[in-house]
């Protein structure tokens, strides 16, 4: 007999993909199904923190929040960065093991910043 042809790596991602659209598509119609559906008038406003929506939405917003929120990202993505260099510079036994990962980290953190 011939040998039995097993799913290659690919062919497994592309179950897991296909079963999980199924599954997604399965708990929306499931939710579509036993969901009230009976909206009123009220339901149906914008709903503001309580408050009566007044005036129109498209209001000129001020750029600094923009400024703002990036400034943001670029701290967390540095944290992202420092995390690890932290994690080999203050670690006692990476620093036993080889005293040049101390002076790597170092110089890698220095090449970080000035970049």
């Amino acid at each position: 007999m011939g040998e039995v042809a097993q799913i290659s790596e690919f062919g497994k991602i592309l179950i897991f993909l296909i079963v999980g659209i199924i599954a997604v598509g399965a708990l929306f119609f499931v939710n579509r199904l036993i969901a009230p559906h009976n909206p009123t008038a009220e339901k149906l406003t914008t709903y503001e923190c309580g408050e009566e929506p007044t005036g129109n939405a498209w209001l000129p917003f001020n750029s600094r929040f923009y400024v703002i929120a990036l400034v943001f990202l670029l701290f967390d993505v540095e944290m992202v960065f420092i995390f690890p260099w932290a994690t080999v510079f203050g670690s006692h036994e990476i620093a036993a093991a080889d005293a040049r990962w101390g002076w790597f980290s170092l110089a890698e953190m220095f090449i970080f910043w000035g970049y």
